[in-house]
């Protein structure tokens, strides 16, 4: 009886000592964060020093060597892989102006991968895609665009956004607006068919027919911000116009006062360039051929500078292993972060991760990717993962309440196919999590707009959610086995009837290249 008692007290002991060490490291990563936080310095080397990150542009190379090299100040191990190639493209100046009927230097941009003009620019008149009967009358009309530029997106009916009509606008002149614009978007809509063109086809068509470029306004409802994706033309620019300077052109144009632009948008093509993912770790000391990883794509498009997309998550992963490499250097699992390249032409970079090291999926305990926003984590899905919130459940309880006293969860939740960079892994059976952030008008305010840049990164926010991360990835490693990775596999809520697991696809490796 003695001996069984002095055995049991052997093991209380042993557990108090294990709790006393956990809380230790757990005291250290709050600490840490809070007083010797980084983020903000690695916010504006990456957001302000380098910029946005476009692939195959010289920003991306910049990043990606930029990343090794911090690491590399920390003690950590890092290095750039290589997984394919994309079009080089490398962005110059833009300057709109109106020279008639008056002189005013609009606002806009040209669209990545946007041609350049001829150097020193090109004036010309502006003109608005008009009514046609059909495509016929489209093509009789095409060579009248010689030598202009053609506006060919809707014109906004109103310039404020729906929240702000929601404040001052009565409820019926709301709903008249919205009833208004509505069928004004349907009308453009109409139009833009009768072409017998689409979004791709059309701007090829105009530059074929010797327009001087072609002008498009892609207003992202909020005060302004305009969305910034990629140029279909191949040998005239194509620019994006502020909401408020595309209204002006079009109803100019519109009213017959013929507005004439000269236009200046500067770019290079650089050929065939490397795209690449940028990988990190912390080598494991008891169980170093398994992982515990964090995730978070590293391009972004270069309407602004990426800041929320994914600049918060890009300098949140590098926290967390700074925070890590500092007060849990010999962690009993490796910890790996994956950077991502090309994640916003179709999770690239993490599906060639994927592919390229089959060997590592069943090893990785698990996965935890950060990408929307600037907030603070307030979703966290299951992802389909049947006892995933045992033990998410179980580390999340060691992470102060101030930070996850608002984080609501869905177990098992049903897996992502999609959206951001775990969603290649969920696909290969890992349990791979999205720590979700509150909005902070991320929708419409600095998702690929131009206004996504340093000053709007919430960096407290940040900093608690490196707190949480550093947290649960210590508490990942520290986990005695493996956790189960035994799936719920969703249901159609149509037919009620099962689906399927979400399958690997395989990346695009030779981007814009064809």
């Amino acid at each position: 009886m003695k001996k069984i008692l002095l055995y049991g007290s052997a093991l209380m002991l042993l557990l108090a000592g294990r709790v006393q060490a956990q809380n230790e490291v757990i005291d250290a990563i709050i600490k840490e964060a809070n007083d010797n936080s980084q983020l903000e310095t690695l916010a504006h080397e990456l957001l302000d020093g380098i910029g946005p990150r476009l692939v195959g542009s010289p920003q991306m190379q910049k990043a990606h060597d930029w990343a090794v090299q911090q690491y590399g100040t920390w003690g950590i191990e890092a290095h750039n892989e290589k997984w394919g190639e994309w079009r080089g493209w490398e962005r110059g100046i833009t300057h709109i102006d109106m020279v008639a009927p008056w002189t005013r230097s609009l606002s806009g941009m040209q669209l990545a991968w946007s041609p350049a003009s001829p150097k020193g620019g090109v004036t010309g008149e502006v003109v608005v895609l008009p009514e046609f009967s059909d495509s016929l009358a489209f093509q009789k009309w095409l060579p009248s665009v010689k030598g202009k530029y053609v506006m060919i997106s809707a014109p906004q009916l109103t310039g404020r956004p729906d929240y702000n009509w929601e404040k001052w606008a009565t409820e019926s002149s709301f709903e008249a607006m919205k009833e208004e614009r509505t069928a004004l978007e349907r009308a453009w809509m109409e139009r833009t068919q009768k072409t017998g063109k689409n979004r791709s086809s059309l701007p090829v068509a105009l530059e074929n027919a010797g327009a001087a470029g072609v002008i498009t306004s892609y207003w992202s409802r909020a005060f302004g911000a305009n969305k910034i994706f990629s140029a279909a033309t191949k040998k005239v620019p194509t620019i994006d116009l502020s909401l408020e300077d595309y209204g002006m052109l079009f109803r100019l144009a519109e009213s017959g006062k013929k507005p004439q632009i000269h236009l200046n948008a500067q770019s290079k093509e650089t050929g065939v360039q490397p795209t690449q993912n940028t990988i990190a770790q912390i080598k494991g000391t008891e169980k170093p051929e398994e992982y515990v990883m964090l995730s978070a794509h590293f391009d972004s498009w270069d309407g602004g500078t990426g800041a929320t997309d994914n600049g918060t998550g890009t300098i949140l992963m590098m926290e967390v292993m700074r925070i890590l490499k500092k007060v849990y250097p010999n962690p009993k699992r490796t910890i790996l972060v994956g950077h991502w390249g090309s994640e916003e032409q179709g999770l690239n970079g993490s599906r060639a991760f994927v592919e390229d090291h089959p060997e590592m999926m069943e090893k990785i305990q698990v996965l935890f990717n950060q990408d929307n926003g600037t907030g603070r984590v307030a979703n966290l899905s299951g992802q389909g993962f049947v006892d995933s919130y045992e033990y998410l459940g179980r580390w999340m309880n060691k992470v102060p309440r101030e930070i996850t006293k608002d984080i609501e969860t869905s177990f098992p939740g049903n897996p992502g196919g999609g959206g951001s960079d775990y969603a290649s892994f969920v696909a290969a059976g890992v349990p791979a999590f999205n720590l979700s952030s509150l909005s902070w008008d991320y929708g419409t305010q600095t998702w690929h707009t131009n206004m996504d840049t340093y000053d709007k990164v919430v960096f407290e926010d940040v900093k608690n959610n490196a707190i949480l991360a550093a947290i649960m990835v210590y508490m990942a490693c520290e986990e005695e086995n493996l956790v189960s990775r035994e799936v719920r596999v969703p249901l159609d809520f149509r037919s009620g009837e099962p689906t399927s697991w979400p399958t690997p696809r395989s990346p695009n490796r030779k981007g814009g290249l064809d």
